[in-house]
């Protein structure tokens, strides 16, 4: 049997493990490195030991080796240099490594690097992608070798002297690709997005009848904490996508018998008026360059040259991640006396909205609500009547309110789940987690140089669009991450023509991914962390 398979790495568990450790500890700390004062029983025992978390290495029954993972602070290495964020890179969460120690009969570089994988493994999993040590000199190119960048002064004794050192995942997966992380295929795709188990939990209970009275309750209570959510008055949900409440708008606007404008500052948009003309509205389309503000003035011009009495527009432009300036559409809307009407699918969920006001808007189940994908619901104002003779029965808003919001069949399993999903937007904490999340994920893709083709604060939460330069191919790149379990969208028509790949945040509460993707990106090679923007074609519209 091979030395490296007579070893195991494990969280320590067993109380005989413990006193291992402090025997490890003593024989390391006190008679090998004289950092701390000997004492009769021969064992050291640390004194951050509850808050440890200790990896061991272990051969039989016998710890060989161990290493120690701790997220408080102060940290150690705090207390001797002062606040340490000073020396490390902005924008991570950092946890502390300390008491690495190994027997001298097993002090490989496998023993060693097994350690710290399994340690950084720990950690990635626990949220963490930056780990600071205080490393002991005399093994220093070993630290160096593994990716470790040394900060501050020496720490320690003149006979038992430290180097502050840290070390980024994705410097540890880039300097040992042979220890890459093991993980489940994480979705960073803007729909279907990761659903959280309570969710789907209450998706697996079993069907109701649409026409009890408890499934009538439920239904509700949905409706109400949608409503909530947004500060609407009113809403109605739909056996479909996002695209099904869209027309449902369309069908709406029908009834206006007026002309109005439709904009566009991306694929969504795009969509819109493509519905537009299906319903076969008079409009005016305004188009703007993917990726850009809107442009009010144009906008303004285009409504008083058609005489429109209604405006169109997407809050939040999922293929290039722009934030559309709500306020301002509604600030026009109110000026010129129009109907506004809104495309929330990305919205809603990422952001905090006020429909007050609009006359009409659509979301989805299946995007920044983070539930499963099924059920889309348009929200507006006033009494709307139902039009039997000019309305598809199953696209007629005012039949659905006509019918307590329940016209058809409905399906128990997605609005029990959207109610789960629903559950923690009664606070403030999902807006500002998805902030938090894209906050990281963009500062570390400055950090890369990676080519985001809308920065903050126009920029959506929800989602980042990587505009490549030419001499990286989108689908290179998108199969790479493909293979590491990292899913990127990268094969939509309009992504495929520009060049584009999208990172999604929607549905995710934990920066530990995050960490996972950049390691995959640096690992994917320098071809694409050019920014080239110029270089990166643009269809207009």
């Amino acid at each position: 049997m091979s030395f490296r398979a007579a070893v195991r790495f494990k969280i320590a568990t067993d109380p005989d493990e413990f006193e291992q450790i402090f025997e490890l500890a003593y024989d390391t700390f006190v008679d090998e490195i004289p950092q701390h004062q000997p004492n009769a029983a021969r064992r050291h025992v640390d004194r951050f030991h509850a808050q440890n978390l200790y990896v061991i290495a272990v051969s039989g029954r016998e710890v060989v080796g161990m290493i120690t993972l701790r997220g408080d602070r102060p940290f150690s290495l705090d207390e001797k240099l002062g606040d340490v964020d000073r020396f490390l890179p902005p924008g991570r969460r950092v946890c502390e490594l300390r008491l690495l120690a190994v027997r001298p009969a097993h002090r490989r570089g496998v023993v060693f690097r097994g350690l710290v994988d399994r340690v950084m493994r720990e950690g990635h999993a626990r949220g963490f992608d930056l780990a600071i040590i205080s490393g002991t000199v005399r093994q220093a190119k070993l630290y160096e070798h593994l990716g470790f960048t040394p900060f501050g002064s020496l720490v320690g004794s003149d006979a038992a002297p430290f180097q502050p050192m840290y070390l980024t995942l994705e410097k540890f997966l880039e300097t040992a690709p042979a220890l890459t992380v093991r993980a489940e295929p994480v979705s960073f795709l803007p729909g279907p997005v990761p659903v959280a188990e309570r969710v789907r939990d209450a998706f697996v209970r079993p069907p109701a009848y649409h026409r009890d009275a408890e499934f009538r309750d439920a239904f509700a209570r949905v409706k109400a904490r949608l409503c909530a959510l947004v500060s609407a008055p009113q809403v109605e949900i739909f056996l479909g996508s996002g695209t099904l409440a869209n027309d449902v708008i369309a069908a709406q606007l029908s009834r206006l018998n007026a002309p109005g404008v439709v904009v566009s500052n991306g694929e969504f948009g795009q969509r819109l008026i493509d519905q537009a003309g299906r319903q076969q509205l008079a409009h005016t389309p305004v188009a703007f360059p993917w990726g850009q503000p809107l442009g009010l003035s144009r906008i303004e011009s285009a409504v008083r040259a058609s005489g429109a009495r209604w405006l169109w527009a997407v809050a939040s432009e999922t293929s290039t991640g722009m934030l559309n300036d709500l306020d301002a559409l509604k600030s026009l809307a109110r000026t010129h006396g129009l109907a506004l009407c809104l495309d929330c699918v990305s919205a809603i969920g990422a952001v905090p909205l006020d429909l007050g006001g609009v006359f009409l808007a659509s979301g989805a189940s299946g995007k920044a609500l983070a539930s499963f994908p099924g059920l889309s619901f348009v929200f507006y104002a006033g009494q709307v009547p139902s039009e039997p003779t000019r309305i598809p029965r199953y696209l007629d808003l005012g039949y659905y309110a006509e019918k307590g919001g329940i016209p058809f069949t409905q399906s128990s399993n997605l609005v029990a789940a959207l109610e789960a999903a629903l559950a923690p937007f009664e606070t403030p904490e999902p807006f500002e987690r998805l902030v938090a999340l894209s906050q990281c994920l963009r500062a570390r893709l400055l950090e890369i140089d990676a080519p985001v083709l809308v920065d903050e604060p126009l920029a959506t939460p929800a989602v980042v669009t990587l505009a490549l330069p030419p001499v990286c191919l989108a689908g290179d790149l998108g199969d790479h991450l493909r293979q590491q379990g990292l899913m990127v969208a990268y094969q939509s028509e309009y992504l495929v023509q520009r060049n584009w790949l999208q990172v999604s945040l929607m549905g995710h509460d934990s920066f530990a991914p995050i960490s996972r993707l950049v390691a995959a990106l640096v690992q994917a090679g320098p071809a694409w962390r050019t920014r080239a923007r110029a270089s990166v074609p643009v269809r207009r519209h």
